[in-house]
């Protein structure tokens, strides 16, 4: 068998360029990883370092700013690419690697592709303890990367050059399935990547992957058909899988012509247009009240690609029909069980296409579905009242509305942790399919920041001349505002639109709305009632970006039709009003003490023991007899 003589490192290296994937959006053969965000230091700057220099021509290397940014932008370019590309990131020992820990949770949480490849310590331990290493006086095999074991849905430490042959083909195997997707962590030791050996000359064929998509089995399909058949009130509810199967068309015919109105949540946001005859409005704590009879009603719930977060499920008291059952078309079996629901394990898109053979040329009663559009038809007025302009400070519903007015079809809005996840999710009406990004599984902040930048640079591939809107708050900015230097030093084109409302407002009105008091949630408190003013235009300006500060909606409109497709990174700053939010009237438990001193705390613990009494554990129970 022929060989060829290479460090580890190399070996890691070449076999990620030799990796592509046939990309069912377009068919077209691409790099599976087109590039390796890295910031190089002790552990991973002389092996993985020199590799990536020497194939520089055959694989993007990236030099982040902070190692949580740029794994998190992995993430975001991952999201933006549908799961059919994704991103490598390098660090260092010790913190370099630790600091992936929330990228790694968030891409955990989101089901989302992501190569961690940190640097570790000595295997042989001659030179033991070295820099950067913590030592376990119990374990000494234990380094910084054990964190990431827990967040990763494949781990490995590479200990001996011939595991790369066994570990790197189940690495990749996990990025790419459609149920297990996730983060991947393959362990560095320093010495081992500097360690050369004779690897078969076949270890860096090219390989074109594709994406699998699992058929769910029959007696599943004929079970959901017979649950279907039965209901009156049938309602879709589309999650983030719908998305990743590419299945947006497929939804829309088979809610058109079976009659079922389709509401989204917060990651399967964008698959339907807002215009959608079909679309219902989003589900669970971001809907608004106008939604909420659709939301709450149905006898029978179609659950798309969607892993049942309690911001869906309102904390698993939505659906209030004692006989409600759930069917839970999912790719993976996790989600596809969850609340006793009939199990359709199986790819969406293809799902979908069976179960209509199997229903054939039944319907559901048109009363259901008439109820529904009159119920969305509310809320675009509720919207339209909402992002009409008003007096005092703009709300973040208004700068929305400045924004998706501004927003060509093919642009991408982006956000995440704070106000403005509820508040783009109620107020944005999707214009195409697939548009919208808004990290709601984990809530990182900074992924606003750090994720529009990984977006942008993803959509200047797929959507070349579409524009990236990345939505922030001030908090978010000052977690990881140094993305914006990245996305200015990587010459990517992203508008990042940042409402300051003076701290963390968005929990401050999780205590108010709950009894507490404001309590080091906002800049400006008792112990600092005139606190430092922060000048993010200024910072964003030294950090490369086109800076523009605004005080109003006019000139927030003058500023984004200015620069409209144009090359660079835009940080646009706006005031925003504290108080003003987008209301709707769903349930969401959260930890309010059982006692307290003050009588607005027990009260708030009194409403929410009255919307506990209406969680179940389970819907209607499945059974495998419902199968005969």
């Amino acid at each position: 068998m022929p060989t060829m003589r290479m460090t580890v490192a190399e070996a890691l290296v070449r076999f990620l360029i030799a990796q592509k994937i046939e990309d069912d959006r377009d068919g077209k053969v691409k790099p599976l990883i087109p590039g390796v965000f890295a910031i190089f230091g002790h552990g991973n700057a002389l092996g993985l370092g020199e590799a990536l220099e020497k194939h520089r021509a055959e694989i993007r290397t990236i030099r982040g700013q902070n190692e949580e940014g740029m794994a998190l932008a992995a993430v975001g370019f991952a999201k933006a690419a549908r799961r059919r590309q994704l991103m490598a990131v390098t660090t260092s020992i010790g913190p370099g690697a630790l600091n992936t820990v929330p990228a790694a949770g968030t891409a955990m949480a989101n089901r989302l592709p992501l190569l961690l490849l940190p640097g570790d310590t000595f295997v042989s331990r001659e030179p033991d303890p070295v820099l950067q290493q913590v030592e376990q006086f119990h374990a000494p095999s234990v380094t910084a990367n054990d964190a990431l074991r827990p967040l990763s849905r494949y781990w490995d430490r590479i200990t001996s050059p011939s595991q790369l042959l066994s570990s790197l083909p189940q690495a990749i195997a996990v990025l790419l399935d459609p149920a297990d997707c996730g983060p991947v962590t393959i362990a560095l030791p320093q010495d081992i990547q500097a360690m050369a050996f004779d690897f078969p000359a076949e270890f860096f064929n090219q390989q074109v992957h594709r994406i699998r998509r699992p058929r769910a089995s029959r007696d599943s399909l004929a079970a959901a058909a017979r649950a279907l058949r039965g209901a009156q009130r049938p309602l879709i509810v589309a999650g983030g899988g719908v998305h990743y199967s590419l299945a947006e068309a497929e939804l829309a015919a088979f809610a058109q012509r079976f009659a079922i109105p389709v509401m989204e949540t917060v990651a399967g946001k964008s698959s339907l247009l807002g215009s959608d005859p079909m679309f219902a409005g989003p589900i669970g704590v971001f809907a608004e009240s106008a939604g909420l009879p659709v939301a709450w009603n149905p006898d029978l719930v179609v659950a798309l690609g969607t892993r049942l977060q309690d911001f869906t499920t309102e904390s698993g008291s939505v659906f209030k029909d004692p006989d409600v059952q759930l069917i839970g078309v999912n790719v993976a079996r996790f989600d596809a069980v969850k609340r006793g629901a009939i199990p359709v394990i199986g790819d969406v898109l293809e799902s979908l296409q069976e179960l209509a053979r199997e229903l054939g040329d039944w319907a559901a009663p048109t009363a259901w579905l008439d109820g529904a559009r009159a119920s969305i038809t509310e809320q675009r007025r509720g919207m339209a009242a909402r992002l009409a302009p008003g007096d005092g400070l703009p709300t973040y519903a208004q700068v929305i509305g400045v924004v998706h007015d501004i927003a060509a079809p093919d642009d991408y809005i982006l956000t995440s942790s704070g106000g403005l996840a509820g508040e783009l999710v109620m107020n944005w009406s999707s214009k195409s399919i697939a548009s919208f990004d808004c990290e709601y599984g984990f809530s990182c902040m900074g992924y606003e920041y750090s994720g529009g930048w990984g977006a942008a640079m993803e959509r200047a591939a797929s959507k070349p001349g579409s524009s990236v809107y990345a939505m922030g708050g001030d908090g978010s900015f000052m977690m990881l505002p140094m993305d914006v230097y990245s996305a200015a030093l990587t010459g990517t084109d992203v508008t990042f639109i940042v409402c300051d409302n003076g701290g963390f407002n968005v929990i401050e009105r999780l205590q108010l709305g709950h009894g507490a008091a404001s309590f080091k949630t906002m800049l400006a408190d008792v112990d600092h009632p005139t606190p430092p003013r922060i000048d993010f235009a200024a910072i964003a300006a030294g950090m490369g970006a086109q800076s523009h500060h605004v005080s109003t909606l006019d000139a927030l409109r003058q500023v984004l039709s200015s620069t409209k497709g144009s090359h660079g990174v835009h940080v646009v700053v706006i005031e925003v009003a504290k108080h003003r939010w987008s209301e709707g009237g769903s349930f969401w438990e959260v930890g309010v003490p059982q006692v307290s001193q003050r009588p607005a705390v027990d009260e708030a613990r009194r409403e929410l023991n009255q919307g506990k009494a209406k969680q179940r554990l389970l819907w209607r129970k499945y059974t495998n007899k419902e199968q005969e």
